[in-house]
């Protein structure tokens, strides 16, 4: 196929790409002409393909200097014009979709002989999307207030900013965490939390308990193992929110490994065995009470709708504050430890550093020029995740139901014994 491919002239190929890509964009045209009924929309199938191969025609005509495209195109947009003039007259609608979506669909042709053919793919999956998410969009727009305009303006803000202007030199010897390494952690931990507080509001606004428990994880697997935990006292299903913890569980192991890949890939190889294995045995325990606890799948309410307001934004100003003063106390905490007692202090510290955030913990390991070995370090992340698992089980065994607490000994105790067996191989 790519020799035939080869051999084919680029010009015919081209020409191919355009036909095919317009050909798309009027399909959609057309059925969004039939789901609005009498409603006119400018084209469909054939004026949009044939829109693309007259682009095309003028484009190759005279590549070099584009007088011909140029001058095509101004000829089609006094047209639409015509077209969109009276439309408003006749028929009172002002939209211009139809309208920038032909133009689009003329300007493939210079897209298609770039030297990034994804380019014109992308463009033309980006079109069909748009055209098509209209009532999404809608939904998302109403649900969008004022508050979520000054979030995003704030992320913007922490990560294009603040963080481009930060020098990348360490504060001093005892806080071996440059400025720019403090923020850059902020931002990351931030981002995912913010993606995940996006996806529970707007995409998933009806969160039952399982896809909580994988959203939540990642934000927070402890907020919602708390959350869980108090939810259960409504007379959920049992079996359901242990599922859903443990969900959590396998996103916090995910995102952990995520984190590490970007501040420090050796150190997230290394950590791909056992957090493999945690994350496939948290999976595997909340399956065995999705599907094997069938006695309370049958008769416990299969579509429990959680809050989804019950997580805050992760980028109000408290908790960056908190997370700030967090991360700037282990860099402190952690240097002193390592000076001292060296490895055998920092694989302690991590066991003691899982009744708090272990978030800032372990950036501070990934990002510090610590003088420890790599294996040391990745120890220390899987204690300090295990130690982390110690706290969840404390707060669903002592806010949870009743009922959940042989289920929460049980499997939260495989789990943790897994994490300490992982350590010591």
């Amino acid at each position: 196929m790519e020799t035939i491919i080869e051999q084919l002239p680029p010009d015919l190929i081209g020409f191919l790409m355009v036909a095919i890509f317009s050909l798309l964009i009027g399909l959609e045209q057309r059925r969004r002409y039939l789901s609005y009924g009498g409603e006119t929309l400018f084209g469909t199938d054939r004026t949009f393909t044939l829109i693309g191969i007259l682009g095309y025609v003028l484009y190759i005509i005279s590549p070099s200097n584009l007088i011909p495209f140029t001058a095509g195109g101004g000829v089609l947009a006094i047209l639409l014009c015509i077209y969109y003039f009276q439309k408003m007259q006749l028929q009172q609608k002002f939209g211009m979709t139809s309208i920038i979506a032909a133009l689009i669909t003329y300007c493939l042709a210079p897209l298609v002989f770039m030297p990034a053919h994804w380019l014109a793919l992308l463009v033309v999956v980006t079109v069909l999307v748009l055209l098509e998410i209209k009532e999404n969009l809608l939904k998302i727009t109403k649900e969008f207030n004022n508050d979520e305009f000054i979030t995003l303006a704030k992320f913007l803000v922490v990560a294009g900013v603040v963080l481009p202007l930060l020098p990348d030199r360490p504060v001093s010897a005892v806080i071996n965490i440059s400025p720019y390494q403090f923020w850059l952690a902020i931002v990351v931990v931030s981002g995912i939390s913010y993606f995940s507080y996006l996806l529970r509001k707007f995409v998933f606004p009806d969160t039952g308990i399982l896809l909580t428990g994988v959203l939540g994880g990642l934000y927070s697997s402890t907020a919602t193992t708390v959350i869980l935990a108090r939810k259960s006292k409504e007379e959920l299903s049992v079996n359901r929110v242990v599922a859903a913890m443990f969900l959590a569980l396998a996103m916090m192991y995910l995102r952990i490994f995520a984190l590490a890949l970007f501040f420090d890939r050796d150190i997230g190889i290394r950590l791909i065995p056992s957090f493999a294995i945690l994350t496939i045995l948290s999976v595997v325990i909340a399956l065995y009470y999705i599907k094997m606890r069938k006695e309370d799948v049958q008769t416990g309410r299969l579509n429990e709708k959680l809050d989804v307001n019950s997580h805050r934004n992760p980028l109000e100003f408290k908790t960056s504050l908190l997370f700030g003063g967090l991360f700037v106390f282990f860099a402190v905490l952690t240097g002193f430890v390592i000076n001292q007692y060296g490895g055998g202090g920092v694989k302690v510290l991590s066991f003691i550093v899982g009744v708090t955030d272990i978030d800032p913990f372990i950036l501070n390991l990934l990002q510090g020029k610590w003088n420890i070995d790599a294996g040391v370090i990745t120890i220390a992340i899987v204690n300090a995740s295990t130690s982390n698992n110690v706290l969840k089980m404390f707060y669903a065994l002592s806010l949870g139901s009743k009922a959940l607490r042989k289920e929460i000994a049980v499997s939260f105790g495989i789990i943790i014994a897994a994490g300490i067996a992982a350590a010591f191989i």
